[in-house]
């Protein structure tokens, strides 16, 4: 089969759709591997690389008239208009609260597998996974440097000082994103939440992290929301839009300068003022400006 890589090309994506040594054990079965000049030096990898494993460097034309293209992010419009039918794309589509993206998949007779929605014989998503664990750790770490006062934040350091309380996080979620939130939120040094609906995984939480991270039923959210410094979004169902658990109307009950922090806003971020999935932001002003926070003006007034 021939297999392309092109370079990404969505604003600050700079992951690789394989690596050299992935290219390597495809070649090795027989597969030809056609790989865009430049795709992997954001990733640390020079094309000389992937040449030793045995891949061909091409232009973006040549490496998208494969039959199977590998990717990362979902197809931009430009990407959507070089697929055809009896074209594989294999990549992250996250298709939910992407109609246009949809549409386009739809037109172009293309076969599209989304890798987050791919599961193993245990019914887990071992694509999904890695990127969940990475998003996962960023969370607090993101989130405590929004908590600083001159970005309008309550000024609260996480782990806070001797005499002085460490802040509240909140987790909401308990699956890979929230588990590895709540990890290294906790070895920063706050006092963490974690709330499922699931509770068994509650239970499993519990015995995991030693009884240090306090663990909270569903039913528990609206009162611990008013009580935390920091709240993270970690709500998945795959395949599908994220619920929405934090309301408009739940914003005046938050701490003035409370952060939120979520990592499910591609999965349904919808139009108008949104709090989704623990997160607070303006649509689009991250994926258009390239920031990571979107500042909305007397929002929790």
């Amino acid at each position: 089969m021939q297999i392309g890589i092109p370079k990404e090309i969505k604003t600050q994506e700079n992951r690789v759709g394989l690596t050299p040594q992935a290219v390597a054990q495809l070649v090795r079965s027989g597969h030809t591997v056609r790989v865009e000049a430049g795709a992997g030096v954001g990733s640390g990898y020079a094309d000389a690389e992937y040449q030793a494993a045995g891949a061909q460097i091409g232009s973006v034309d040549a490496v998208w008239q494969a039959a199977l293209v590998v990717k990362v992010k979902e197809p931009q419009p430009v990407e959507i208009a070089r697929l055809r039918p009896g074209q594989t794309l294999f990549c992250y589509l996250h298709l939910a609260p992407d109609a246009p993206q949809t549409a386009g998949l739809l037109a172009s007779g293309c076969t599209a597998i989304a890798f987050e929605t791919v599961e193993d014989g245990h019914r887990r998503l071992p694509l999904l996974a890695p990127m969940s664990e990475v998003a996962g750790c960023l969370a607090p770490q993101v989130g405590a440097m929004a908590l600083h006062a001159w970005r309008g934040g309550r000024g609260v350091l996480l782990g806070g000082v001797p005499g002085v309380a460490p802040a509240d996080v909140l987790v909401l979620g308990g699956g890979v994103v929230g588990t590895h939130a709540a990890r290294v939120a906790l070895g920063m040094g706050a006092d963490v939440t974690l709330l499922d609906r699931d509770l068994n995984r509650l239970k499993a939480l519990d015995v995991q992290f030693g009884g240090r991270v306090k663990t909270a039923h569903a039913g528990m959210l609206h009162t611990l929301i008013r009580q935390s410094d920091m709240i993270i979004g970690a709500v998945l169902i795959p395949g599908a839009k994220a619920p929405h658990l934090i309301r408009r109307a739940d914003l005046a009950e938050l701490r003035t300068g409370c952060v939120l922090v979520d990592v499910a806003i591609d999965q349904g971020l919808a139009k108008g003022l949104n709090v989704h999935a623990g997160g607070l932001y303006e649509p689009n002003v991250a994926a258009v400006q390239g920031k990571p926070l979107a500042a909305l003006a007397d929002a929790l007034a």
